[in-house]
């Protein structure tokens, strides 16, 4: 699962042919999330607050990128990294 952003300790990562809907995981020490790319809510899992908070502002931010990333995966193709939250 290659990882395409990292920042304050969180790891963002996406699976390649993954299921639907479009969506990434964070994972956070031994948290971890499945967040809905377009929502920018949390489908399976969970982080701490603080951490959540950040994972959706970055999210927001970089919507379009994420979904673009969702795309080479379904296509299994390596995604590009994303800037971290700055």
């Amino acid at each position: 699962m290659p990882t395409i952003s990292q920042f304050y300790g969180i790891l963002i990562r996406m699976f390649f042919s993954d299921h639907a809907p479009p969506h990434f995981h964070a994972v956070y020490g031994e948290s971890q999330a499945t967040i809905d790319i377009v929502r920018r809510c949390v489908v399976e899992g969970e982080l701490p607050r603080r951490a959540l908070e950040l994972v959706l502002d970055w999210a927001e931010l970089h919507q379009e990128e994420l979904l673009e990333n969702w795309r080479l995966c379904r296509d299994k193709q390596p995604p590009r990294r994303i800037d971290p939250l700055r």
